[in-house]
């Protein structure tokens, strides 16, 4: 007797007319959920929002030089937000960002005037500080496994106090001395802090550098390798680690980018008003990432674009300049502020599930 079993021979079974076939793969969701998906695309219908509001509540914003106002506030926010977004992507936050832009215009100023030297020899040195701040942040970080938050909130504190103390040892005020008559101010004014004429509107040399850098920091995360490990740092460190991506080398030229970011605008600050404060700075860290973090990047990293937060910063400077050209109390900025945070991360918490269901 066999024990042979011979199989039935298979039938295929034509396809039902009209019917899609389906292989098990996910459905493909519909085109407006795919574009919310998107981190800039909610900022920015919050941001063309927030403008057409204002275009009605205040009037004199319609004029092109309060625009240009309103543009040059949002590019001094925009320019350090930008790295910020990018350092988030990856999975960190710098708390120091605010007070590090203070320690790199001290710099350049107290070295060029103590010393009488060349400003251009301050605006390097300075340079050269920042990227070592942010190279510390970077290294205490990854060496020590310690939070992000931890870190940076000691190099704000370290920074802040070393301001205070620096300036009023070298200068005995609490202020840095007058540099605008030194050598090389002039030069370095037109690189930081120049105005341009555009339709008979006076407009900043920060705005053309803020879209600059912008389109640079898009082009690095949507072209290169490099953008690849930040958002490979930022979702899964020990997964990017393991498919070769240096996690250390990213981390620290992140920090080392928001440094960067702080000398430019400290420079701007410096070479605008021929002064620096050293008090001043507390409290815009915590602006940079509200900036970010509206412009769709998550605090758990991994996620965001470079866009969203140049819209961000765009509601920020619509905001804060908007209530003055209304005539309302500027109080108010504030909490519309933290309205537009809230607002943020519930929508960022939406896209989040959004991109992620099946």
């Amino acid at each position: 007797m066999s024990m042979t079993q011979h199989a039935e021979p298979a039938v295929d079974t034509p396809p039902v007319p009209g019917r899609k076939q389906s292989d098990g793969r996910t459905r493909q969701r519909p085109l407006a959920l795919r574009l919310l998906a998107r981190p800039e695309v909610g900022v920015f219908l919050g941001a063309v929002a927030v403008l057409v509001f204002f275009l009605f509540a205040a009037p004199p914003v319609r004029d092109g030089s309060s625009m240009a106002n309103i543009l040059y506030q949002s590019s001094t926010i925009g320019i350090m937000a930008l790295p910020v977004a990018l350092l988030m992507i990856g999975g960190e936050f710098d708390l120091s960002a605010g007070v590090a832009v203070i320690t790199s215009a001290l710099t350049a100023s107290m070295l060029s005037y103590q010393l009488t030297m060349n400003v251009w020899v301050g605006v390097i040195v300075a340079l050269l500080v920042s990227l070592a701040i942010g190279a510390f942040n970077g290294w205490l970080l990854v060496k020590t496994g310690l939070p992000s938050f931890l870190v940076t909130l000691g190099t704000f504190l370290i920074l802040q106090g070393v301001n205070l103390a620096i300036t009023k040892l070298v200068t005995g005020n609490v202020a840095t001395d007058d540099i605008s008559d030194m050598d090389g101010f002039t030069q370095a004014q037109k690189l930081f802090a120049s105005t341009f004429t555009v339709g008979g509107v006076n407009v900043k040399i920060t705005v053309v550098w803020w879209l600059v850098f912008a389109a640079l920091a898009t082009w690095v995360l949507l072209r290169t390798k490099y953008g690849n490990w930040i958002f490979a740092v930022g979702g899964n460190k020990a997964s990017a680690r393991a498919v070769g991506v240096p996690v250390t080398f990213t981390k620290i030229s992140l920090f080392m980018l928001v440094g960067f970011g702080a000398w430019f605008v400290g420079m701007h600050q410096l070479f605008s008003f021929n002064t620096v404060q050293s008090g001043e700075g507390v409290g815009q860290e915590l602006i940079y990432i509200a900036a970010a973090v509206i412009g769709g990047c998550l605090l758990t990293g991994g996620y965001g674009s470079a866009i969203g937060p140049v819209f961000g910063a765009f509601m920020f400077g619509m905001v804060q300049q908007g209530i003055v050209y209304a005539g309302w109390n500027p109080d108010w900025f504030k909490a519309f502020l933290g309205v537009m945070l809230l607002g943020a991360v519930l929508i960022n918490l939406w896209v989040q599930r959004t991109a992620t269901r099946r």
